[in-house]
């Protein structure tokens, strides 16, 4: 019997970074796109250094001229806050926090597109929270979190982001944990530009004591943000181990997200989960910020169940290899 034929790609979009060869991106989008019937959508990996993101920025913008239109990208590391500065426009959010981890090349007619930056990252962090928490606030059919106290381990982009999500589930007190604080495109500088109250601490790795300080705030915190890469982290294992037996396990219904998906879990992610606390692996952030995503890029809802199961077949394999998911 023959073969159907192969559909024609009309439209194409990729993740781009450097370096990109880990990203699952790829995995979520396709499958969401085999969901959708989006036969004639294609979506790739794009290694893509510094210097040639203006020359990609100006292939997506370009007319299509009888090939595929390019729809959009899903930017991870090092472009997420450089980006900023080269789009003709910047949803409201992703300018308050810094950093653009979704590009929407807007097409109307033949002429070259309008390229719209957002940021994904917000709804994944909170989406991964809501569906890890263990104690929703009563009456909300958990649609929300009470986060008296929040902790933010890092202070990068998707730090940035981890604020803007503890500003929509109206965290009480936040604190950011991390070696360097100043600077644009630190945690603090997104937190001034969103209003939000934030304390923070510096923290030295290699200094016990340090480690102990952290630690202990992490161990009275309902909620904790790791965005620090795989191992980074280890040298709080320890002294949390200690603080959270000496507190009686984790507060009640006490969530931790890890941005690593894997190894899983992480060190820090087992230490907590040992004491009782609820966990969200960095996998569930990437799924729940791929699905808007996909969304603003093909203007279709797709299935969370299908790019779900697509991706906890593409991790089975992974699972020894430290992955994080600035997608």
């Amino acid at each position: 019997m023959a073969e159907s034929p192969a559909a024609v790609i009309r439209h194409r979009a990729a993740v781009i970074g450097s370096p990109v060869s880990h990203s699952l991106s790829p995995v979520l989008h396709r499958a969401a796109y085999a969901g959708l019937g989006l036969d004639d959508w294609s979506y790739e990996r794009l290694e893509t250094a510094p210097p040639q993101l203006l020359g990609l920025l100006a292939d997506l913008a370009a007319p299509a001229q009888g090939g595929p239109a390019w729809a959009g990208l899903s930017v991870t590391m090092p472009h997420k806050q450089t980006l900023l500065a080269h789009l003709d426009v910047i949803d409201p959010l992703a300018e308050a926090v810094g950093a653009v981890n979704t590009v929407v090349a807007q097409r109307s007619g033949a002429g070259a597109a309008l390229l719209a930056g957002f940021n994904t990252d917000v709804a994944g962090i909170v989406g991964a929270l809501r569906e890890a928490s263990r104690r929703p606030v009563p009456g909300s059919q958990g649609d929300h979190l009470r986060v008296e106290q929040a902790v933010v381990l890092g202070s990068g982009a998707t730090a940035c982001s981890a604020l803007a999500a503890l500003g929509e589930l109206k965290a009480g007190r936040i604190t950011v944990v991390a070696r360097r604080h100043a600077g644009p495109g630190r945690a603090l500088s997104a937190a001034h530009r969103m209003g939000l109250d934030v304390e923070t601490l510096t923290w030295k790795p290699t200094d016990p004591a340090s480690n102990i300080e952290a630690a202990q705030l992490l161990a009275t915190a309902d909620v904790v943000i790791s965005t620090l890469p795989a191992h980074a982290a280890d040298p709080l294992v320890d002294p949390l181990r200690s603080a959270l037996e000496q507190a009686g396990g984790t507060r009640p219904g006490a969530v931790m997200l890890d941005v690593v998906y894997a190894p899983w879990p992480t060190a820090v992610a087992g230490a907590w989960a040992h004491a009782g606390g609820a966990l969200a692996p960095g996998w569930l952030m990437l799924l729940h910020q791929a699905v808007p995503q996909v969304q603003l890029m093909t203007g279709h809802q797709p299935d969370i169940e299908c790019m779900r199961a697509a991706l906890r077949s593409a991790l089975a394999p992974a699972s020894t290899t430290p992955l994080s998911t600035d997608d």
